[in-house]
This record gives structure tokens, sequence and C-alpha cells, in this order.
């Protein structure tokens, strides 16, 4: 069984800064991929930012030059930090992992439970 479990979400005024973390822990062959996606109300999910394994980045246009992802590996951890927060910034977080349990298995992605990230004076 594979977790995702999410931290540092909360309540911040505009131009404020949040650092979410994200581990993965269970049955973990290999992580392909992790990222960060958000939901907003009566808005569908989007990408926030993602990494893959070689390290290589890449992110939404809305929240270039303020958001970063990173992970670490050896902890199977992804973090973003994000910086010059805007109250349209407000939504769900959700981690993602597209990873393999096994060898033998194809990889498929994983999701956190979510945590709320709010901007407002």
């Amino acid at each position: 069984q594979v977790q995702l479990v999410e931290s540092g979400g909360g309540l911040v005024q505009p131009g404020g800064s949040l650092r979410l973390s994200c581990a993965a822990s269970g049955r973990i062959f290999s992580i392909n991929a992790m990222g960060w996606y958000r939901q907003a109300p009566g808005k569908e999910r989007e990408l926030v930012a993602r990494i893959i394994s070689g390290g290589s980045t890449n992110s939404a246009d809305s929240v270039k030059g303020r958001f970063t992802i990173s992970r670490d590996n050896a902890k199977n951890t992804v973090y973003l930090q994000m910086n010059s927060l805007k109250p349209e910034d407000t939504a769900v977080y959700y981690c993602n992992a597209n990873l393999q349990v096994t060898a033998s298995f194809a990889s498929r992605d994983y999701w956190g439970q979510g945590t709320q990230v709010t901007v407002s004076s």
C-alpha cells in the first residue's frame, strides 16, 4: 500500500509564503515523477508543478517565478515552496506521484488527501 502524506497548508496573507511537503511511503519500487496539483472551488484540478526522476521540472505559467518544486529522493519527498502568494492561489493542493510498487507492475498515479491553502487578508 502506498501513502502520500501532505503537510504545510494554511492561511497566509497576500505576498506571504508557504512550503508544502509530501512524503511517499509504503511499497515503492521506483518513482517516475512527483508533483502538485490544485483545485479551486468550481474549477477543474490543474497542474501546479511537477518534477521527474531525472530532476527536470515543469510548472504552470501562473506560478512561474513564484513557486519552486524540489525533491529529496532519499526521503521520497517532494516540496513546493510558494512565495508571493496571491488570492487566486487559494485552492486545495494535492500531491501526486507516478510510481511502480514492484518491477513487474506498471506505474500508476497515486494521490494525497489534499491540503488547503488560503490566501487572504
